[in-house]
């Protein structure tokens, strides 16, 4: 009886966490608590974006409220949007023509470029230029919001970006297919697509985009925003 287990004993203290659910079950759970702050920051988003001339600072807004579900930080949708707008407004211009400029200028070249590589081979080398700084822009994309919301410099945030782009491109190109390419879809099925674009049609792709790169950014300084 002296080995006898007591079942009646309180079980030890321990400091240990239950270890964070990773996966489609947190994905699922983000999205069970967040759904109406999700269709809250999506309506925000399309009323930001009206003068057209404030679409940088509604996509910084939208980042960072949906950077804090994922984060597991308690939103108020209203509050939080309104609060990121008024956050560094130079930043949110400045990560918006950093990402749109060189898609613009390279998509438009690598499309060009490839109209006339048939004829003359020679300019299969511009298009393969052109082709691979819009996919590196698009990859580095996915990350520079999270590590501008950290409070990296510009500069800094700018070469981490693309430093995570290229050495960690799995969970980019996962962003880049949910984020980009479920806006993409919708905008095309357009307006079959009205009331999903209305209600999440953005919000969601931003939500699985940040939620694809999260681990990345907090591994290597993109960690909690500031």
């Amino acid at each position: 009886m002296f080995f006898r287990r007591d079942f009646d004993a309180p079980a030890p203290e321990t400091d240990e966490m239950p270890p964070e659910r990773t996966g489609p079950g947190r994905f699922f759970e983000i999205i069970q608590a967040e759904c109406g702050n999700l269709i809250k920051v999506n309506l925000l988003f399309l009323l930001t974006c009206l003068p057209l001339v404030t679409i940088p600072l509604g996509l910084w807004a939208m980042n960072q409220v949906v950077r804090a579900m994922v984060l597991d930080q308690p939103v108020r949708a209203l509050a939080c949007y309104r609060e990121a707008l008024r956050q560094k407004p130079g930043r949110a211009y400045a990560a918006f023509f950093l990402v749109a400029a060189p898609l613009a200028v390279s998509g438009y070249g690598a499309a060009f470029y490839l109209r006339y590589a048939g004829e003359r081979p020679v300019l299969f080398l511009p298009f393969m230029f052109c082709s691979t700084v819009f996919l590196v822009t698009l990859l580095a994309s996915t990350y520079l919001y999270g590590v501008l919301a950290a409070g990296t410099p510009l500069s800094g945030a700018l070469r981490l970006a693309l430093t995570l782009g290229i050495g960690r491109p799995l969970r980019a190109l996962l962003a880049v297919l949910f984020g980009y390419g479920l806006v993409a879809a919708a905008v095309l099925a357009f307006p079959l697509s009205f009331i999903y674009l209305l209600l999440i049609g953005f919000s969601l792709p931003c939500l699985l985009a940040n939620f694809f790169v999260r681990t990345v950014l907090r591994q290597y300084g993109g960690g909690e925003p500031q």
